[in-house]
């Protein structure tokens, strides 16, 4: 094992299997019954690490043994429905950035044309994700008051850790309804007060909303100090990402103007320097980038003990084929699938001598941009062919080579690459919260133009290794420059394929009209593949028509009954 503070969040693979359930809250989920959690659990301290262990696990794993066997929801695709790849068909897969060329029975071709209804699978995987992760958090909740810990005998031993424990799990919950009010609007709601086995009444957004900002701003003085805790854990700083991710986005989901605390929040993330910026963008995206330290919150993944399809072994596999190997070190050998490819708006992002692959300059270092890590050797820059319906052609359409399972020093982790990825998932990093606090000064919070301009000048700096960061020329921008739009397509540059994408774009109102790409409301026939304007209502997801079966109390998101 590479790290050995990789064991705390492993270890709930240890707990998860064989385990009869004493978990009934959220009862209406697909869960599978033996993953649920035992009260002989609670006996130990280190039970209840292992189950707070579990409530992170929840959003890097997807099944109760690897690979994607016995998974955590009965019933659904164990390899799609992990949590993060669920989240990368809904962020990416219906944006400028990704076309997904598999998984039509799934429903990614209703992603693609974005004209997806209340029965699409693929849909409902984070849907069924995040309330899982709720329910876990809930259940740990419920078990560590003081008064359960006194009763098993366990409070000496855990008085010095439980405070702690207790923000992370509800800072894990919080996260997950603040995706919910994103992906969904409003939801079903529960917390740890509830009675257990309780159907859920529905939240409005406004509610869910109002709980994530209380939540997150009760927990984040009782989270450990920026770098104190354990690896893999989240902290300060990551309440206060949160914090600023959820007030950035609240005039879109609420209607308030709270640009001024997302400014604040991510202004102390920068000025912290807890989590600096790495100095090359690419480190961010190996298989040591547990050494970078600009990754505020990272899912744990080993080559050996999280091996799924979800989580990065997803984001390199999916973005890759096997050919590709022959050309550069991907760290899986030829273990690519080879199934999403980016669109030409992403492609075009970049200046165009940086966008092509050069087989003697594998990690680009000749680019102006590193950032712009496409692999075209072969393939056509559109994902689409003049005259033929959308195809399963996996040479439509550049591969992005963003990802690498490799370390920094550019070697693979054993000859020939591992079966599964060892790069840690880049939950929260830096460079968003200073392309946040950027985008929050022109928005109207109280920092001036020049600092939102150096601020994004950082951002450039570290992709062109000029400035502090390399003799390389400068990509740095001047004043007249730096508008909305350029952030927009900054954050494009710097975040693609994380995951982030249709959230900025329903922010900057250019998700349903206004702006297109390929495939945008299409049909996917001959020669239709010029994006246009599509309804509203598709800037949010219906919740899955499988809950109305089981649930009475909930109203479908309008427009999709």
């Amino acid at each position: 094992m590479k790290r050995s503070n990789l064991i705390f969040i492993l270890s709930c693979l240890l707990l998860a299997g064989g385990l009869s359930s004493c978990l009934k809250d959220l009862n209406t989920l697909p869960l599978n019954k033996k993953q649920l959690i035992n009260e002989d659990v609670y006996k130990t301290a280190a039970g209840y690490q292992g189950v707070l262990a579990k409530c992170y696990g929840s959003l890097i794993l997807n099944g109760q043994a690897g690979p994607d066997s016995d998974g955590d929801l009965g019933g659904l695709d164990v390899g799609y429905s992990g949590y993060t790849r669920a989240l990368f068909y809904l962020q990416e897969c219906t944006t400028d950035e990704v076309a997904l060329h598999s998984g039509s029975s799934q429903g990614s071709r209703d992603l693609l044309f974005l004209n997806w209804n209340p029965s699409t699978m693929i849909m409902k995987y984070s849907y069924y994700r995040l309330y899982m992760s709720v329910a876990y958090c809930n259940e740990f909740l419920r078990e560590a008051t003081d008064d359960k810990l006194k009763e098993r005998g366990l409070y000496e031993s855990l008085k010095n850790d439980i405070d702690a424990y207790r923000a992370e799990a509800r800072f894990i919950r919080a996260y997950c309804y603040s995706m919910i009010c994103d992906l969904y609007g409003s939801g079903p709601f529960i917390d740890e007060t509830m009675p257990v086995g309780l159907i859920p009444q529905q939240k409005t957004r406004a509610a869910i909303y109002d709980y994530v900002v209380s939540e997150l701003e009760a927990v984040k003085t009782q989270l450990k100090a920026p770098g104190a805790n354990v690896y893999g854990r989240v902290d300060q700083a990551a309440s206060w990402f949160l914090l600023a991710r959820v007030y950035l986005n609240a005039q879109t989901w609420v209607g308030k103007n709270e640009y001024e605390k997302a400014y604040q929040y991510s202004k102390n993330i920068i000025a912290n320097t807890t989590y600096p910026l790495a100095p090359d963008y690419r480190f961010v995206f190996l298989a040591d980038n547990n050494t970078c330290k600009e990754i505020i919150w990272p899912l744990v993944q080993d080559q050996n003990n999280t091996i799924n399809s979800a989580g990065t072994n997803f984001q390199i596999k999916a973005l890759i084929n096997g050919d590709m190997s022959n050309y550069y070190l991907t760290g899986i050998g030829a273990r690519g699938w080879g199934n999403a490819r980016v669109k030409t708006q992403l492609v075009d992002k970049f200046e165009l001598s940086d966008q092509t692959f050069d087989a003697t300059d594998t990690w680009g270092d000749n680019k102006k941009d590193k950032r712009a890590q496409f692999f075209t050797i072969g393939h056509t820059k559109a994902t689409w062919v003049a005259g033929k319906s959308f195809q399963n052609d996996f040479n439509n359409g550049y591969a992005s080579i963003k990802w690498r399972n490799v370390t920094k020093d550019r070697k693979d982790l054993a000859p020939g690459g591992t079966t599964y990825s060892s790069v840690n998932y880049p939950m929260f990093r830096t460079a968003d919260a200073y392309l946040m606090a950027a985008e929050a000064i022109l928005r109207g919070a109280g920092g001036s133009r020049a600092e939102a301009l150096n601020y994004v000048n950082e951002i450039r700096d570290r992709a062109y290794l000029s400035g502090n960061y390399g003799s390389g020329v400068s990509g740095r921008i001047n004043d007249g420059q730096l508008t909305l739009d350029f952030i927009l397509d900054e954050r494009a540059r710097e975040l693609h394929t994380e995951s982030v994408r249709r959230t900025d774009l329903i922010r900057f109102n250019k998700f349903t009209k206004g702006y297109n790409w390929d495939w945008k409301g299409s049909d996917g026939t001959a020669n239709n593949y010029t994006g246009k304007d599509i309804d509203d209502k598709f800037k949010l997801f219906p919740i899955p028509q499988d809950e109305f079966t089981v649930n009475p109390n909930l109203t479908q998101n309008p427009d999709f009954k």
